[in-house]
């Protein structure tokens, strides 16, 4: 409330209403109370259609007050949703209701995304029951780093773009235990035949200082896993080959979720001066992964508890 000498008092908002009634423009009588021409308006607007009452202080609370719609209008908005899957402007045209209360009917009820009305396939999630049954292998293209390091060291605009063109690529190889996440893995220079054969070669022979032995491997369609010096190596260290499903990475998930979390937690982690570096690297962080880390999966307990053998740190890595 404006106290008794304010400029819009009842009596203040009289003056100006009579001066405009009697010919003043509303911006000149507005400045003349010390007001806007904006409030000025309004309560000339106000006098003109209710006369002196209009002049007096109203409540300053909402004339019109939202209220929870009932009910069976809700349910069906929500059926109408799920049955028919109609969208927020046909249900408001059906209900007589704004599409910003039909908006936020929806997204209350967990229905604002069509994609999301469906319940989802539970994910089916699978272990083999011992080491050695089965082992993932996959590959990962790395960039290799020029003499005084990267981006990472040099900055995107200190010319190792430049420098650097040209240089190639490396290619990790990683190898993952199906049932104790025990992980190998090494940066080669490519993912041609022979090197993958020698590289299945190394891992059967890492897992068997371990105590495991390798019964079977599973690996994408990539040419490597499918030439003949691969197919050799697996017979000779008496290993079965599995395939994955064309287009199904997940199939390889534990791979796949490996090397992410190499390049995370190695390869990008640590700004490398060239790429001998970067590889000689890999030995430590895969003891620290087998050892020393929490593996979510494993009830925080690192791959190597799960070893049939009792595989002290730094022992047979």
């Amino acid at each position: 409330m404006p106290h008794a000498n304010a400029c819009l008092t009842p009596r203040g908002r009289a003056v100006l209403v009579e001066r405009i009634a009697s010919g003043w423009p509303v911006t000149r009588a507005a400045h003349a109370a010390g007001i806007s021409r904006q409030t000025g308006s309004k309560w000339w607007n106000r006098y003109r259609r209710e006369g002196a009452a209009g002049l007096v202080d109203r409540r300053s609370v909402v004339r019109r007050q939202a209220r929870a719609h009932d009910h069976a209008v809700i349910e069906q908005i929500c059926q109408l949703r799920r049955r028919r899957r109609v969208g927020p402007h046909r249900l408001a045209w059906q209900t007589g209701l704004s599409r910003s209360t039909i908006y936020a009917i929806l997204e209350r009820h967990g229905l604002g995304r069509l994609d999301r009305i469906d319940p989802r396939p539970p994910v089916v999630r699978y272990e083999r029951a011992a080491p050695g049954e089965l082992l993932h292998l996959d590959t990962k293209q790395l960039g290799r780093i020029g003499p005084g390091g990267g981006h990472r060291v040099l900055g995107r605009l200190g010319g190792a773009k430049d420098r650097h063109r040209g240089i190639g690529w490396n290619r990790v190889h990683v190898a993952v235990d199906d049932h104790s996440r025990i992980a190998y893995g090494e940066e080669l220079a490519d993912e041609s035949p022979a090197t993958t054969a020698s590289f299945l070669e190394r891992a059967v022979a890492f897992y068997a200082g371990q105590g495991i032995r390798v019964e079977r491997v599973l690996s994408d369609n990539g040419g490597c896993y499918r030439s003949k010096l691969f197919a050799a190596a697996a017979e000779r260290l008496g290993v079965a080959l599995r395939k994955t499903r064309p287009y199904r990475p997940q199939t390889n998930g534990k791979a796949e979720r490996f090397i992410r979390t190499l390049l995370h937690e190695w390869a990008y982690a640590t700004p490398f001066h060239d790429t001998a570096a970067r590889a000689a690297s890999l030995p430590a962080y895969l003891a620290t992964y087998n050892h020393l880390r929490p593996h979510w999966s494993l009830n925080g307990q690192p791959p190597m508890s799960r070893a049939p053998v009792n595989n002290l740190m730094g022992k047979n890595s």
